[in-house]
């Protein structure tokens, strides 16, 4: 778990240099592409602050980063850029989740919805590639705590889905789970494509990858593993340096992170990565007019997002990140024993910012003033989540056990 920190200065020309190696459309005869940079009526390329200020640069330059940039070649009007992202997936694959020697694939995504269901869609054409599997043989296993992209997923590939169902107090998949695959094998299910969770949306719940894995293997089912890391991607193996939610797990095929949470980069920032040999079933051969042709769902996309995503890990570098993950998760803790005192029930895991209590305890008035999330807006709520993000300081997180305390003690 290590990448280097880089100062302003080095940040700025690793990507004013990669920039001077895209197609400038200013200095170039450019007449194939359907494509500029940003209009100059609007976004004026010429404001003297733009040389200290490396992104708003690559956004006006406006470079498509169309294709999988870690695979063989791409659209080269933009190769100075695109070997960035290339970097970026790099140190995700091998310094976040523990990639040895292979070689891995993938992409920054318009979200962690897309990079789960590019997951999901990749399994499936794999599944029928390699094992001539109909799509009814298909299965598609999530728990009920998982993201809503999971569904959708589903619906959009048109896969069956098992939902696992989970213990309301410890969120652990329950071991009725068992049963339920056992229906599904059964019933004619012959392929599975598996999504656990790194930190669920409403609980920041992980999931127990071995013990999932290890039912499958005593029912003898052929099935891959995708984390869902959108959330927790960038925070739990931090926290958790001993997890076996990494590439050495053999059953891991892929992961999702998602740059707009944690990482406070902008939206439009989700990440998908593989291993070596995967993103090729993504491969639409139809499109002969991209160099190098599309393994991605969403096409053209912004190079800038990705030079985004980029800066921030190579400004904090892998120690001072570990030292910003150790800060939220201290206030975390904090926040944790002052509701222990008194006596609110709540659910969080050790290695996560997120803390998940019971709406019995929090006035509709105050979840409203604090802007607190529920589990549900349909009807009466049974939990309310606090995310302990940069902008939560310990004023606000004493403030709000001071507006809580006093219906909790009468």
């Amino acid at each position: 778990m290590y990448w280097e920190s880089y100062n302003h200065s080095k940040i700025k020309e690793v990507i004013f240099n990669a920039l001077e190696q895209n197609l400038d459309y200013r200095n170039k005869p450019v007449l194939g592409l359907p494509a500029s940079y940003l209009d100059t009526e609007v976004f004026y390329h010429d404001a003297p602050f733009l040389k200290d200020a490396p992104f708003l640069s690559a956004m006006i330059a406006n470079p498509n980063h169309i294709g999988c940039h870690t695979l063989n070649e791409s659209e080269a009007a933009f190769e100075g850029t695109q070997r960035i992202e290339a970097e970026l997936i790099n140190i995700c694959a091998k310094e976040i989740f523990n990639g040895q020697d292979d070689h891995y694939d993938g992409y920054v995504a318009s979200g962690g919805t897309e990079a789960n269901i590019q997951a999901i869609w990749i399994l499936k054409k794999y599944y029928e590639k390699e094992f001539n599997a109909n799509p009814e043989e298909i299965a598609l296993v999530y728990t009920e705590d998982a993201h809503y992209s999971m569904p959708k997923a589903g619906s959009l590939l048109s896969l069956d889905r098992i939902v696992l169902p989970v213990d309301q107090g410890t969120r652990a998949i329950s071991s009725k789970s068992i049963e339920i695959l056992k229906k599904a094998k059964a019933t004619g299910k012959k392929y599975f494509i598996v999504v656990l969770n790194m930190g669920t949306t409403m609980f920041g719940s992980v999931d127990e990858v071995d013990v999932v894995c290890q039912w499958m293997d005593e029912l003898e089912i052929h099935y891959k593993v995708h984390i869902d890391g959108a959330f927790g991607g960038y925070i739990y193996p931090f926290a958790n340096p001993t997890s076996s939610m990494t590439f050495q797990h053999p059953k891991i095929n892929s992961f999702t992170l998602d740059g707009h949470k944690m990482l406070q980069s902008p939206y439009g920032t989700g990440i998908y990565i593989t291993r070596e040999g995967f993103m090729e079933y993504g491969l639409t051969e139809e499109a002969n007019y991209v160099k190098g042709k599309d393994y991605t769902l969403i096409g053209s996309r912004s190079g800038a997002n990705a030079i985004a995503v980029w800066m921030i890990m190579r400004t904090y570098g892998s120690e001072g990140w570990k030292m910003k993950i150790n800060r939220l998760l201290d206030k975390t803790q904090r926040l944790c024993d002052q509701l222990d005192e008194m006596d609110i029930s709540y659910y969080r895991n050790p290695s996560m910012n997120i803390v998940t209590i019971k709406a019995a305890y929090i006035d509709p008035q105050i979840a409203k003033d604090y802007m607190l999330v529920p589990d549900t807006h349909d009807g009466h709520p049974n939990w309310y989540k606090i995310v302990v993000m940069d902008h939560v300081t310990q004023g606000l997180l004493d403030r709000f056990i001071m507006d809580i305390r006093p219906a909790v003690e009468v």
